[in-house]
């Protein structure tokens, strides 16, 4: 008779705690200490596989900005497919957005590589890159892009991980992080705008 109740309280409080530091930002420190190694400063060395399959080197997105997203398909978030796509389509010569779909959030991305695809297509006409599933958490299974975004040794200086699906770092340029930001910025939030200098 009660476990319906205590059940719903225990969801909202998880939702509550995932969802607490959703406008968090963090910002590169104007002074860092950058590694010395030429494989790790920028995260140009690392190959992901796209949803397909096939290898996808970082190096090809030399000389643009770079958003990088986990994404879900059954999540609170998952509507920012359509921001991000409308983002991309409209500064694509400068920008690129890469989605990283990962179950580890309440397990809110459970499909295959082609369930994914074409729930992407289907619902939101997403075009931007998307890749494989990931572990975007620290530990023995993350992925080495999520490795080099939480890692200050090989970052410069960030340890941030996701706290939940739909979370953002800003790479520049010149393939260096310089922004994270929590699952609910969007490509019109104030801080977000400022960050890309737009």
């Amino acid at each position: 008779m009660y476990k319906f109740p205590i059940l719903t309280g225990l969801f909202t409080l998880v939702m509550l705690t995932a969802c607490f530091d959703s406008n968090k930002m963090i910002a590169r420190p104007t002074t860092i200490n950058m590694p010395t190694s030429d494989s790790t400063r920028n995260l140009y060395h690392i190959t992901v596989n796209s949803l397909e399959g096939e290898p996808v080197k970082l190096e090809q997105y030399k000389g643009k900005k770079i958003i990088i997203l986990n994404v879900a398909s059954k999540c609170g978030y998952t509507p920012q497919y359509a921001d991000w796509q409308k983002f991309y389509e409209e500064n694509k010569d400068e920008v690129v957005v890469l989605g990283f779909p990962c179950n580890e959030f309440m397990s809110q991305e459970p499909g295959s590589s082609e369930v994914i695809a074409e729930f992407c297509q289907k619902n939101y006409g997403v075009t931007f890159p998307m890749f494989e599933k990931v572990n975007v958490k620290k530990g023995e299974g993350q992925f080495p892009i999520y490795r080099w975004l939480t890692d200050p040794a090989q970052n410069g200086w960030n340890s941030e991980e996701p706290s939940w699906n739909f979370c953002k770092y800003v790479v520049n340029e010149k393939g260096e992080l310089t922004h994270f930001f929590a699952s609910k910025v969007t490509p019109s939030s104030a801080e977000f705008m400022k960050a890309m200098g737009m």
